[in-house]
């Protein structure tokens, strides 16, 4: 067993298919998968045909039920002078309550959901609230301008937008709402409902005629019962296929710097 990176990197380069396979079998599988890497209609590819798995089990659900007191997540702002823990059980609760939300609010597999947010625990909640149900999230940078913002919600035709009241930026507060109100004013399509996680940075005032909803910390939805992951295949529907990409042994490089956002 390869104990070092250049012994992966070995691994995975000489033997691909044995390796994508060993490390896929460390996750959980509702129902396995036919092979690793299809490659039978080129350019197309297929990895892990016929398997049903739910990415937000194998991020949260699993470990809560080995290590629930073990930190998941870990918030710090420099911004606002905060930092705040949640264990993996505590995590699960605050995911299974944003799914349960989510649902309620009409979002089912395969739906779009727009978050415009800063980088706040309540972005993280909402990803893998939308990987339990087997929606499909779109993250818009936060503090967008309004037209470039109006764009991405014409593009993701969402059926819900989550964002929140305001981030910080260099002690400077941005408001969002006013933002996102006049974005949804410029783009064609209108979402069904607005989630809004009030901070208490910024007043929030609800539009007319807008189907939102305010969550505030000291209150957040209650969860209508236990809210189950949606199992997914490679074939479930999507809102766009991505370019074809051949089959490599090893993922795409991720980029070395990333862009500030608010908080």
């Amino acid at each position: 067993m390869a104990t070092t990176a250049a012994e992966l990197i070995h691994q995975s380069l000489a033997d691909p298919e044995a390796f994508w396979a060993g490390q896929a079998r460390r996750i959980h599988w509702q129902r396995p998968f036919d092979r690793v890497c299809d490659t039978s209609n080129p350019p197309f590819v297929q990895w892990f045909p016929g398997g049903l798995t739910n990415l937000c089990h194998n991020a949260v659900d699993r470990h809560a039920a080995t290590h629930p007191e073990r930190a998941a997540l870990v918030w710090v702002s420099t911004e606002v002078d905060q930092e705040r823990t949640w264990t993996t059980s505590q995590l699960l609760q605050e995911v299974t309550t944003m799914a349960a939300a989510l649902q309620a609010l009409g979002v089912r597999q395969g739906d779009r959901v727009l978050l415009y947010m800063p980088m706040i625990p309540e972005a993280a909640f909402a990803m893998l609230a939308c990987a339990r149900l087997g929606a499909i999230h779109s993250v818009v940078f936060g503090g967008f301008a309004s037209a470039s913002l109006a764009a991405r919600i014409d593009d993701a035709r969402p059926t819900v937008i989550v964002s929140a009241d305001a981030g910080s930026r260099g002690g400077k507060v941005i408001a969002y709402k006013p933002l996102l109100d006049e974005a949804i004013e410029l783009a064609t399509h209108k979402p069904a409902h607005v989630v809004i996680v009030d901070r208490g940075l910024a007043p929030a005032a609800m539009s007319r005629g807008q189907a939102c909803t305010r969550v505030t910390r000291r209150r957040a939805c209650p969860a209508r019962g236990w809210t189950p992951c949606t199992p997914a295949t490679r074939s479930t529907p999507r809102a766009r296929r991505a370019s074809p990409r051949a089959c490599s042994a090893t993922p795409p490089a991720m980029p070395s710097r990333w862009p500030r956002r608010s908080r």
